[in-house]
């Protein structure tokens, strides 16, 4: 039963699906101003986890050969072998998937639906399938994939675009090439032998770093702006304290570039998803 468990953890990606979760419970309490009701968050939980999950999945089916040549990624279930290769994988993916929506569609309407549907395809289809293994460009794009899962969570409540959703949609729209880029500077030998360009691999030291760098210092400036449409002072706080050290790190890989301040960058890229979460979730308590 564990085994199995650790397997299920493992397909879904289900770390990642908790922070993508927690990304769309910001943008519903951003929006609603912690009214929302126990039954509106527990069925955003669900369909966000089941749509990443099923996006999470197949991108383990789609590269499991490729992932067999990263140290990183070799022991995924689909990799290492111990689940085989077959049309029914697909099928079930695609079938979470549709349920995810359907869920997403009956308990908060057609825009958030449209909005989960969006996330999961992006990371599936347009980052897995067609830039990842294309283009630099890859996680920049599939940052998109972030964004709306914020904009899910914003719809819940409101189907109209919202100020402080749409910027905090931007920021993890922001966030994500800086923490990829970093982890693949970090473990840039096992990208460079998987073919996958991302930025650290193809492009010359001095050029990554600062674009960390910049991306992050725009990201942490623009995590501020909530304060001016009512997130309040507790918001402000967490915002500053963690872009701030996002962005102290991003400095200290940029003047002096080394596996382990990429790694270390990286951290500092979810301390400061963490707070900003946080410091939404905190706000509308507070508010």
């Amino acid at each position: 039963m564990l085994a199995a468990t650790k397997i299920v953890i493992t397909l879904l990606k289900l770390r990642i699906g908790v922070a993508i979760a927690a990304s769309a419970l910001a943008g519903l309490a951003a929006t609603s101003g912690g009214s929302a009701t126990a039954g509106e968050i527990a069925a955003l939980t669900l369909a966000v986890l089941g749509a990443s999950g099923a996006a999470g999945a197949f991108n383990h089916y789609y590269e499991r050969d490729s992932d067999r040549l990263m140290a990183r990624t070799a022991g995924r279930p689909f990799a290492s072998g111990l689940l085989k290769p077959g049309p029914v994988w697909p099928l079930t993916f695609a079938s979470l998937l549709a349920a995810s929506i359907l869920l997403a569609w009956a308990a908060s309407g057609t825009m958030t639906a449209l909005y989960v549907f969006l996330g999961a395809i992006t990371y599936s289809l347009v980052y897995t399938v067609w830039l990842k293994r294309r283009t630099s460009w890859n996680i920049v794009v599939g940052g998109l994939a972030g964004s709306f899962a914020v904009l899910a969570g914003a719809a819940a409540i409101d189907p109209e675009p919202q100020w402080t959703p749409s910027i905090l949609a931007a920021v993890l729209f922001l966030w994500t090439p800086p923490h990829f880029w970093s982890l693949a500077a970090a473990k840039v030998d096992d990208y460079a032998a998987a073919g996958v360009p991302m930025l650290p691999v193809i492009a010359p030291q001095r050029e990554w770093t600062f674009a960390i760098l910049s991306y992050t210092a725009t990201l942490a400036g623009l995590s501020l702006l909530p304060v001016f449409f009512g997130m309040g002072w507790i918001y402000g706080l967490c915002a500053a304290a963690g872009g701030g050290w996002f962005l102290w790190k991003s400095w200290r890989l940029h003047v002096a570039p080394s596996r382990r301040a990429a790694m270390q960058n990286f951290l500092a890229s979810l301390v400061q998803l963490l707070l900003l979460v946080a410091g939404v979730f905190l706000s509308a308590l507070a508010g």
